[in-house]
């Protein structure tokens, strides 16, 4: 096998591991309102079936980016498959929603590997403009599945149960710990002593840059997808199908801009690449806020005002993350793990701050998404950057 080939096979990998970390949410979710039936349970309980999952995975991305200093990623990634696998599985079996929810959590520990990995594997398999051209690819399968799988979802709950998607997630489970197994990761180059730590990154004024900036950004945009349905629906006079038509115009812009930014930042420079792509997005936030303050309120608007908060995510997504991978100076697994758990809390706390005041409408909504994308752009503004290694 080739060492092209090679590093294919286990690009292809890393994405079936990212996907299935993501269809633990995904493809539950429809199965979630049956449960109060089946478990004698509140709706409130069994929301924290999904609650459990999304919990364990911010533990767990903390953990494994520690981990990750005294063990080797293979190692990692075949224990997480295994007991992501044997979560799953149990979760079929559970005999009350106490026990799911229990193992809903420690299978989010065991998702979470993925996230903390990839990024750092994807930079040694890769020169970095391949890199990017990957991690662009990679974005763009992580936005389809939300999208897709609840649809697999649902046709699971309708022919065979509620307990046929854990069952699928721990078979898929099984099959990609063999692949794990077989295939395996590249051999790490580590360094003599650990690499470094958390509140090392925490104050590395340039880690943080790249970190809280991709966070915010996509954090707004997660923010504005949670919270537009009730809008759409309460506020406006619409129905789900216009949020299926944000979702899919929003989607597909940023499936192009990710796929082509490594280019677009090959000629017009990488930091003037994410720092546009961060503008385009809070622009398209202020849009929004414009249109509703001025009392719009037709549902066919927002996918079109919103089209650019998505291209602009896609064009600073791939490679703001791989710059904050950079700048983590070796420490990549510990640098993907605080980049994701900060996407997780920007998007909790977003969601947390636009809940009370969503009856009101696009224009609160707006308000709450605009002033995280702008803090993305002060953040982008007041921190410094990676510094360019000079040209021959």
């Amino acid at each position: 096998m080739t060492g092209s080939s090679s590093a294919s096979f286990t690009f292809i990998l890393l994405i079936i591991c990212t996907a299935l970390s993501l269809a633990g949410t995904d493809l539950i979710l429809p199965a979630v309102p049956v449960l109060p039936g089946v478990f004698s349970a509140s709706e409130a309980t069994a929301q924290m079936v999904l609650a459990a999952y999304v919990g364990g995975s911010a533990l767990g991305l903390l953990l494994f980016g520690h981990l990750a200093d005294h063990f080797d990623r293979k190692t990692l990634m075949v224990a997480a498959l295994a007991a992501f696998a044997a979560t799953s599985l149990a979760g079929a079996f559970a005999p009350d929603i106490a026990v799911l929810i229990g193992l809903r959590f420690l299978q989010g520990i065991a998702a979470s590997a993925a996230p903390v990995f990839a990024p750092g594997v994807i930079r040694q398999l890769f020169s970095e403009k391949t890199a990017l051209r990957a991690i662009g690819f990679l974005g763009s399968v992580e936005s389809l599945v939300p999208a897709l799988v609840p649809i697999a979802g649902v046709a699971l709950l309708a022919h065979f149960g509620w307990q046929s998607s854990f069952e699928l997630l721990g078979a898929a489970g099984a099959i990609v710990f063999v692949l794990m197994l077989a295939i395996g990761l590249p051999r790490e180059q580590r360094r003599s002593g650990t690499q470094g730590t958390y509140l090392q990154l925490l104050t590395d004024p340039v880690f943080m840059r790249y970190a809280l900036s991709q966070a915010m950004t996509l954090g707004g945009v997660l923010t504005f997808v949670f919270g537009i349905p009730m809008v759409i629906v309460e506020t406006m006079g619409g129905t789900l199908n216009d949020f299926i038509i944000v979702q899919i115009v929003s989607v597909a812009g940023f499936i192009v801009a990710a796929n082509l930014t490594a280019k677009i930042a090959e000629r017009f420079g990488t930091e003037e690449v994410i720092m546009a792509g961060s503008a385009m997005a809070a622009a398209s936030a202020f849009a929004l806020l414009a249109y509703g303050l001025s009392g719009g309120t037709n549902p066919l608007f927002v996918p079109v005002l919103f089209l650019p908060m998505g291209i602009g995510l896609g064009l600073r997504g791939p490679i703001g993350f791989y710059r904050g991978i950079v700048a983590s100076g070796g420490n990549d697994a510990r640098g993907s793990a605080l980049i994701v758990f900060f996407i997780f809390m920007t998007t909790t706390l977003g969601t947390m701050a636009a809940a009370p005041v969503i009856t009101k409408g696009l224009p609160a909504l707006a308000l709450v998404v605009s002033a995280i994308h702008l803090l993305s752009v002060t953040i982008l503004c007041a921190l410094p950057k990676v510094k360019e290694a000079p040209s021959a």
